[in-house]
């Protein structure tokens, strides 16, 4: 037997078992700002049971064992015929059902349910991110639908129902459904106006048969999916279902499924359409005027799970250091290491509060709001989606070379992390969309400088910035050379504002120092070091 040779301490325990919602300060101030009075114990209620869940050890196994287990395509079963489906370890469906049961594809049918969803979004992508992907999907997929009236009356109370059925069957029967989505091909990507998949009209009105190709298609285990073809008319929107109403396939040919970086549980596949039954959404021609509401919505909700993961790499540096003693002290007490912990925890609490402020713009659903979130949302999704990953990089980091092992779970952020940033539109195409709202909807950009507005005189280097972004905005030569540099300012802005109005003045005056202030490095853990940190990183612990 061997002998034993020391002693195991200095250990870090497990961030396990607490709940996720009331632990995140900057989560439950954002929820009680949007969410009104007369709701908001039963809000407060439903996030920190799922808060409890997300934080217990069962999902958090569910989480391990489903990025363990990746989702395996069978084409064809034992007697040679084509079935394309996808199979997926058991932890996958109990993430899922889970992320159903707790209303994530549901906004669209409850009061404050932008909000309330949000915050739900970005808990349950701290568990598993690569549930989050067919939660999303089935959300976004409503705006879309609503295009036609009666589309939208057949599937929306399936969409957002609280029941997962996973079976392949009719929706017809099924009393909750997912969706899917199918956008780019092989030979255009973004630019979905070179697709090449044909929509040839039927003879019963409204109804095609599809031949083509999708070279990324969402969620294919779904039971629908929005997609563009080219009908006679010009590119357009189609709803494919998978299961005809007669109870037999439609033509839907898995080819393969992606070997990704990351987000390992989730199906990604490419698909042939071959005589597939599609039915049309909106008009013929209009198929990216129809389709833009759902990518608005998933654009969000990339903001949403890149805040989800910064959040978790941030609770879990700063637990490990919480906990960890190095050079005669715990590390949280180190001052290059607070400085470290604190630039991340701003960074983190800075695109939670975004996130929460366009989810609630969603919820009003005025004019002025849905202008707001023209220009808000695509610089939301640059910017944020963006930072995730040298957030998470850093977040590793403070846990040292256990950080880079595996069982701590940084290493899966890590991989995780850049995905936002490229799904539903990589930096360019953010960039470009700001430029055009910027160029075609005035109005747009007359409702985030009224936004921004509503902080100007609470901090002079708020101020500053933007009376320079006003001057950047008035010089439109080389515009779209510089569009990158623009976009950063208007997020940058936009989360200042918002900082200075609703976070504590540490925090505000913190990332107006660094972000707005102009004294701030390249790295993380370059803050002003008269900056009250200590508070900023206290703020940031996971304690319930």
């Amino acid at each position: 037997m061997a002998r034993s040779t020391h002693t195991v301490t200095n250990q870090v325990p497990p961030l396990v078992g607490y709940d996720v919602f009331g632990a995140d300060r900057a989560l439950v101030a954002a929820v009680e700002r949007h969410v009104a009075p007369e709701l908001l114990d039963e809000v407060r209620g439903e996030l920190s049971g799922l808060g409890r869940t997300a934080g217990s050890a069962q999902a958090q196994e569910w989480g391990v064992l489903a990025n363990e287990n990746p989702p395996r395509l069978h084409t064809h079963d034992r007697y040679g015929h084509r079935v394309d489906e996808v199979e997926f370890h058991p932890a996958w469906h109990r993430l899922l059902g889970k992320g159903v049961a707790a209303g994530l594809t549901a906004a669209w049918a409850r009061p404050a349910g932008h909000v309330r969803r949000a915050a739900g979004f970005l808990m349950w992508t701290q568990v598993e991110a690569g549930n989050g992907c067919p939660l999303s999907m089935t959300h976004a997929a409503v705006p879309a639908l609503r295009t036609d009236p009666a589309l939208a009356a057949e599937w929306e109370p399936r969409l957002t129902s609280t029941v997962y059925d996973r079976d392949l069957r009719p929706a017809e029967q099924k009393a909750g459904v997912l969706f899917g989505m199918g956008m780019t091909e092989k030979q255009g990507g973004s630019d979905v106006r070179a697709n090449t998949t044909v929509a040839r009209p039927l003879a019963e009105d409204g109804t095609y048969e599809l031949t083509g190709h999708k070279w990324f298609c969402s969620a294919p285990m779904s039971d629908g999916f929005l997609v563009l073809a080219q009908a006679p008319g010009g590119l357009t929107c189609f709803l494919v279902p998978r299961v005809l109403a007669d109870g037999t396939r439609n033509v839907f040919l898995l080819q393969r499924l992606k070997d990704k970086l990351g987000n390992r549980s989730n199906a990604s596949s490419e698909v042939e359409f071959d005589g597939t039954w599609a039915r049309r959404v909106g008009e013929e021609g209009r198929g990216v005027r129809t389709i833009i509401g759902m990518v608005a919505a998933t654009r969000l909700d990339c903001v949403l799970g890149s805040a989800g993961l910064m959040r978790q790499a941030v609770a879990q540096a700063v637990h490990h250091c919480t906990y960890r003693e190095a050079f005669g002290g715990r590390l949280i007490d180190k001052p290059l290491m607070r400085n470290v912990l604190a630039d991340l925890a701003i960074e983190s609490e800075a695109a939670t509060t975004l996130g929460l402020r366009l989810a609630a713009a969603y919820d009003d659903g005025s004019e002025q709001e849905r202008a707001f979130l023209r220009l808000a949302v695509p610089a939301a999704k640059y910017w944020v989606t963006k930072r995730c990953t040298p957030v998470a990089v850093e977040a590793a980091e403070c846990l040292g070379g256990n950080g880079y092992v595996e069982e701590s779970g940084l290493p899966r952020l890590v991989r995780e992390s850049p995905l936002n940033s490229i799904w539903e539109g990589a930096g360019n195409v953010q960039a470009l969309d700001v430029l055009r709202a910027l160029q075609r909807e005035p109005e747009a950009l007359n409702a985030y400088l009224q936004e921004v507005g509503r902080a100007r005189g609470a901090d002079h280097r708020l101020d500053a910035a933007i009376k320079n972004l006003l001057t950047e905005l008035a010089d439109l030569e080389g515009i779209e050379a510089r569009a990158r540099r623009l976009v950063e300012r208007l997020a940058l802005v936009l989360q200042g504002a918002l900082l200075v109005r609703y976070a504590p003045p540490e925090v505000a005056d913190a990332f107006c120092g660094s972000r707005l202030g102009g004294d701030w490095g390249t790295a993380f853990g370059t803050l002003p070091h008269t900056l009250d940190l200590a508070s900023v990183v206290e703020r940031a612990r996971p304690v319930s």
